[in-house]
């Protein structure tokens, strides 16, 4: 997986805080937790990001030249909504197969 610019320097910045990677490994989880399949998850996650960044990026000059500030242009957070989820979820184990446990003649 593959990040762009914006979500690379977003990433390092959440790493490198503390207390910024904790607010969204609460957040990540409740996310997935409140979402009845995995591609709202990613949706909702997706628009957080994107409206974090939007926030910090005027406050935080490394991610102040994240992305062209040629207008309104929204910058895909979907690597790395996709990203964290699986840094941050425990996987669920896979169901056995139904006839897993018959007995076969």
């Amino acid at each position: 997986m593959s990040l762009n610019r914006a979500e690379l320097v977003l990433y390092d910045y959440i790493r490198s805080h503390p207390d910024e990677r904790q607010h969204f490994e609460h957040k990540v989880r409740a996310i997935v937790a409140g979402a009845d399949e995995a591609a709202k998850a990613v949706a909702r996650l997706d628009s957080e990001l994107w409206r974090y960044f939007e926030e910090r990026r005027t406050l935080v000059p490394a991610l102040h030249g994240a992305v062209p500030s040629s207008g309104p242009q929204r910058t895909s957070m979907k690597n790395l909504a996709e990203f964290l989820i699986r840094l941050w979820i425990q996987p669920k184990p896979a169901k056995p197969p139904a006839d897993a446990g018959a007995a076969r003649p």
